[in-house]
C-alpha cells in the first residue's frame, strides 16, 4: 500500500466521521457560506504568480515546521506579494485543520486554496463554510468522472479548481472547464521529484491552460528554469515553511528572483 493510499483510506474514514458530527445543514448555515467568493486564477495572473503554502508536516519530510501560525504565515506571504495561499487541512499526515483556513479568512484579502485530499462531495461544502476560495482535486486518487462532477459543484458553490496531475495518463482528467491545472513535480507514490517530466506534461496540455508548477521547488534557479519553460504560476510551501519566519523567506525569494529578472 502507497502512501497515497493510506492517506485515502485514512480520509474516507474522517470523512464519515465529519458526516455524522456536522450535517449539511450546518455547514451551509456558516457565514462563509454566504461570502463571495475570490478568484485565484485572476489573481496569479496579476501578481508574482506564487500560491505560497502553509504547511507543518509532510509524510517524506516529517515536521517542517510546528511553531508558525496560520496567521501569522499567511499575512506575511500577502504583504509580501502572493498570489494566492494554500493551507493544507489534512490532519493526520499533514497536521493541518479546517480552522486553519477559518481562522484566517477575515484577516486577508487573497484567495486561499484548501489543499487537501477531496474524495466526496460533503468535502466541497466544508470548503466552502470554511472561506476557501479554491479547491485542489487530485487525479491520482480520482476517476475523470468525479473530477468532472466535482468540478461541476465546487462552481455551483462559487469555488475554482486547481487540477493536480502527474502521469501522463492523467490527462484524460482533464477537461475545459477546470480552472488551472497543477502539475506536481513530486510523484505521490514513491514522492521522487522531476522538474522535467512536469515540463513535458505541461506541454501536452491545451495552450490557453493556466499551468502550476508544485513542489520540488526547491532554488530561485528551479523556480527561474519552471518559469521560462512555460509555466504560469507556482505552488511552493517547503522552502518558505522550513524557515522560522516563512513570510520573510517568502519576501527574500521573491527579491531574489525579481532582482535582474522581469516576471
Amino acid at each position: 500500500m502507497t502512501i497515497l493510499d493510506q492517506i485515502i483510506h485514512r480520509k474516507k474514514e474522517e470523512v464519515l466521521s465529519a458526516k455524522s458530527k456536522i450535517p449539511l445543514a450546518v455547514l451551509k448555515d456558516s457565514p462563509f457560506f454566504r461570502r463571495k467568493t475570490n478568484s485565484l486564477k485572476t489573481s496569479l495572473k496579476n501578481s508574482t504568480g506564487i500560491i505560497a503554502e502553509f504547511k507543518r508536516q509532510s509524510p517524506s519530510k516529517g515536521i517542517i515546521n510546528d511553531t508558525s501560525t496560520p496567521l501569522e504565515v499567511v499575512s506575511g506571504y500577502e504583504r509580501t506579494g502572493a498570489g494566492g495561499v494554500s493551507i493544507l487541512t489534512d490532519h493526520d499526515f499533514f497536521g493541518g485543520s479546517l480552522d486553519d483556513i477559518a481562522e484566517v479568512r477575515n484577516h486577508i484579502r487573497i484567495p486561499v486554496l484548501r489543499k487537501d485530499f477531496m474524495i466526496d462531495e460533503y468535502q466541497f461544502y466544508e470548503a466552502k463554510s470554511i472561506g476557501a476560495d479554491a479547491v485542489l482535486l487530485i487525479a491520482a486518487c480520482l476517476s475523470p468522472e468525479q473530477v468532472t462532477e466535482f468540478t461541476a459543484l465546487s462552481h455551483e458553490l462559487g469555488l475554482e479548481v486547481l487540477l493536480e496531475i502527474h502521469a501522463e495518463t492523467e490527462l484524460q482528467h482533464y477537461h475545459s472547464a477546470i480552472d488551472m491545472v497543477g502539475i506536481n513535480n513530486r510523484n505521490l507514490k514513491d514522492f521522487k521529484v522531476d522538474l522535467q517530466h512536469s515540463v513535458q506534461l505541461k506541454d501536452m496540455l491545451p495552450k490557453e491552460t493556466l499551468s502550476v508548477a508544485e513542489s520540488g521547488i526547491y532554488t530561485v534557479k528551479d523556480f527561474l528554469f519552471l518559469k521560462e519553460q512555460g509555466f504560469d504560476a507556482f505552488l511552493m510551501g517547503e522552502y518558505f515553511m522550513k524557515n522560522s519566519d516563512p513570510g520573510q523567506a517568502f519576501a527574500g525569494f521573491v527579491n531574489e528572483f525579481t532582482h535582474g529578472h522581469l516576471l
